[in-house]
């Protein structure tokens, strides 16, 4: 089987499970401001949020391209994959700088779905993306970590077990390298809320469970640090790639899905006596929001492709996000202009992408670093900040 046929094995299988969760559910799921347990579910018990964790740890051992097509499919169906889709590149810590022990403990449980792992703690009010300043410490105490400090924006506490958090071990004043004396701390939920971590969800304008954390005297064992004390920096730039190319794979997907209602709208929709789609002040835009996605598509799958060979792909994996994100964001707004006021009702579901796609122009990296990062890192300029 090519790699094509292969892809294409996954996306029939993941669109057939999403068609059991079709635009109503997703609507109700939005106007309640839940949190989809019933598609998760589903999803985890068929396996796909197991994707990346390997086969010897219950997983399927695919590589990013196919996670990558996994939650395209979901957002192409109409879905928001943002529930879970952390669930995919967090535990890639774990695996990847775990220890054995810790991962036979946990990767086995995460992938059936018994334990969940969604919840990454580094954003501070503080701080923001200047990550190396966090004020978020932990101090060793025998066999614990006792942690202090505070995390914001931090995404499906309420639906997660286990959260990886990225503390201070070592104050900044003591280190050579800003980036250095950082680790990186599995945390149990389970018992450290109401017990060190007192959790302030933080309503937002599209349906993503997130929340403020006020973490007092919580304490951590010490077999929960993963990888060496002073390295977590390190580690979680690791799975930031992985981030910027599934998060680009589900701004593709809500991008086609978007330009799918446009397409179809303005073929049925009959004004002046002739489809609004006849006319180019309507068909040029959505042409052209068209040829962005695929251009976006592209760069996903150069990105994945050099990340499961192994290869340095920060540049591509960057660029991937920033043209995905904008091409979803600019499907969103056409779909909405092409719709009219239709494309403000809630029953068009337009309004409800619209505003989900919305976030990935922030999130998890803003566009404006983005092109910093490639200012500097490609194209040799000075560095900005």
């Amino acid at each position: 089987m090519t790699a094509k046929e292969h892809h294409e094995e996954i996306r029939s299988a993941v669109r057939d499970l999403c068609s059991r969760y079709p635009d109503a559910y997703w609507r109700r799921i939005d106007e309640a401001n839940g949190y989809p347990e019933e598609f998760v579910k589903a999803l985890t018990d068929a396996g796909w949020l197991a994707a990346l964790i390997p086969d010897a740890y219950g997983g399927s051992g695919l590589g990013i391209t196919e996670a990558s097509v996994i939650l395209e499919e979901v957002n192409r169906s109409g879905g928001n994959s943002g529930a879970c889709h952390a669930q995919m590149y967090i535990m890639g810590t774990l695996l990847r700088h775990g220890s054995e022990e810790q991962k036979k403990t946990y990767l086995p449980k995460i992938a059936s779905g018994e334990l969940r792992l969604q919840s990454f703690g580094v954003t501070e009010p503080n701080t923001g993306t200047d990550t190396t300043r966090l004020r978020t410490t932990a101090v060793r105490k025998g066999d614990r970590y006792v942690v202090n400090g505070q995390k914001v924006f931090i995404s499906r506490v309420q639906h997660s077990d286990l959260m990886t958090l990225l503390v201070r071990t070592t104050p900044l004043d003591q280190v050579k390298k800003k980036s250095e004396g950082m680790s990186v701390l599995l945390v149990d939920l389970r018992e450290a809320i109401g017990r060190g971590i007192t959790v302030r969800p933080i309503r937002t304008m599209m349906n993503h469970e997130t929340n403020e954390l006020f973490i007092d005297d919580l304490e951590v064992p010490a077999e929960n640090l993963i990888g060496e004390e002073g390295k977590g920096f390190r580690y979680i730039l690791d799975g930031m790639n992985a981030e910027r190319i599934l998060i680009a794979a589900e701004c593709i997907g809500d991008g086609y899905w978007f330009v799918d209602r446009a397409a179809a709208y303005a073929k049925e929709r009959v004004v002046f006596g002739r489809p609004i789609g006849q006319n180019q002040g309507v068909q040029f835009p959505i042409a052209r929001v068209y040829v962005n996605i695929e251009a976006a598509n592209l760069m996903r799958f150069r990105a994945a492709e050099k990340f499961d060979h192994g290869k340095p792909c920060g540049a591509e994996a960057n660029m991937a996000k920033l043209l995905a994100a904008d091409a979803s964001w600019e499907a969103g707004n056409v779909a909405i202009q092409t719709h009219g006021g239709f494309g403000f009702a809630a029953e068009y579901d337009i309004e409800r992408k619209f505003r989900e796609t919305r976030l990935y122009q922030v999130a998890p990296i803003s566009t404006n670093l983005i092109l910093s990062y490639v200012a500097e890192h490609v194209l040799g300029l000075p560095r900005s900040y």
